[in-house]
């Protein structure tokens, strides 16, 4: 269960939830994020975001399973667990690193959905989905400069 990290407005609280959902669901059924969110849609990726809180309080797994089965999301080939020869990093790690990459592209809650769902189906996925590279624990800022450069610097 993820508790509200002390100080941080709800609103990024639970951005950071649904990140953390979409990078579960996406390591359980072994699809990309941009696949992920296509399923999901923007309506479901809302209901996420706005129930949040909700979740917070239910087994992680139970939330995927219920979206994994209302988006009909089926199992693909998409691993980068097993090709990892180092620590994998947890969903919850993950979150927090797409979190404050959306939040760096556009801070205004009213657009977190429509940022999240850009920033997770872009180029940059891959590159922080690589945990044999340093791309995932890279300083937030560097992260950020090498999106909007389009390119690893």
């Amino acid at each position: 269960m993820s508790k509200q990290i002390v100080g941080e407005p709800q609103e990024e609280n639970d951005l950071f939830f649904t990140c953390s959902l979409i990078e579960y669901i996406a390591r359980k059924t072994k699809n990309s994020k941009k696949l992920i969110i296509e399923k999901l849609g923007e309506k479901r990726i809302e209901k996420i975001y706005k129930l949040a809180e909700v979740y917070h309080s239910e087994d992680i797994e139970q939330a995927s399973d219920e979206f994994i089965k209302e988006a009909k999301i089926e199992n693909g080939d998409y691993d980068n667990i097993i090709t990892c020869k180092y620590r994998i990093p947890t969903y919850w790690e993950i979150g927090k690193v797409y979190k404050r990459l959306i939040i760096m592209v556009d801070d205004n809650p009213n657009n977190y959905i429509k940022t999240l769902m850009q920033v997770l189906s872009s180029w940059i996925i891959e590159k922080i989905d690589n945990y044999n590279s340093s791309m995932y624990y890279e300083n937030p800022d560097y992260i950020y400069v090498c999106y909007i450069e389009g390119k690893v610097l």
